[in-house]
């Protein structure tokens, strides 16, 4: 996990990754406010981490619902640091296709070539699910 956590974080803008960091380290419970994930991170201002978490679950990185009655969201995780970069590699491996195309592609197959045992076998399972 700390592997997936440490690729997401750097996936992420700085300051999504520091409020990120602490959602999926479990030092927040979920459902959290902006006031929860402040008072882990005190040095930033309320509207800094308000902005930075309604960017992230526009992103589909947290999910925000809206409590009736209430004025401030409640956030949850929308998956775990695997889940992000599933996601995102997915997203980003299409966007290179629709950018490069067939150079995309070539590119893509030219690294199945340098891929050691071990890698090609993962794959493999993962061809498989």
């Amino acid at each position: 996990m700390a592997d997936d956590l440490d690729r997401a974080l750097e996936v992420l803008g700085p300051l999504e990754a520091r409020i990120m960091r602490v959602v999926w380290t479990d030092q927040v419970r979920e459902p959290f406010t902006v006031r929860d994930v402040l008072a882990l991170l005190p040095e930033l201002a309320y509207t800094t981490v308000l902005t930075t978490m309604r960017r992230l679950a526009d992103k589909g990185v947290l999910v925000a619902d809206a409590a009736v009655g209430r004025r401030a969201y409640d956030y949850c995780a929308a998956g775990g640091p695997a889940d992000f970069l599933a996601t995102e590699s997915t997203r980003e491996a299409a966007a290179a296709v629709q950018r490069y195309g067939d150079a995309a592609l070539a590119a893509f197959a030219a690294r199945l070539d340098a891929l050691d045992p071990q890698q090609r076998a993962k794959l493999e399972r993962l061809r498989n699910r």
